[in-house]
C-alpha cells in the first residue's frame, strides 16, 4: 500500500486537487445562481415601482390637461 502511495503520490494529489477545485466551482455556481435570482426579484419589484409612479404621473397629467382645458374654454 505504501508503495503505491510512493509511486502514485502526485497522480492521487492531482485528483484530490482538482475535486476539490470541482466543489468549489460547485459553490460558486450556486452562489451565482440566488444572486441572479434575487436580482431577477429586484428587478420585477423596481419595475411594479416605476409603473406605479407612472401611473399616478399619467392622472396627475391627465388632471392638469382638465384644468387647463376648463381654464381655456372659460376665457374664450
Amino acid at each position: 500500500m505504501i508503495d503505491i502511495i510512493q509511486d502514485f503520490w502526485a497522480l492521487i494529489l492531482t485528483f484530490v486537487g482538482g475535486l476539490i477545485w470541482l466543489v468549489r466551482l460547485e459553490a460558486r455556481g450556486l452562489a451565482n445562481e440566488r444572486e441572479i435570482r434575487r436580482l431577477w426579484a429586484q428587478r420585477r419589484e423596481d419595475m411594479d415601482v416605476a409603473k406605479e409612479h407612472r401611473d399616478q404621473q399619467n392622472a396627475m397629467l391627465t388632471e392638469i390637461r382638465a384644468d387647463v382645458k376648463r381654464l381655456l374654454v372659460g376665457k374664450e
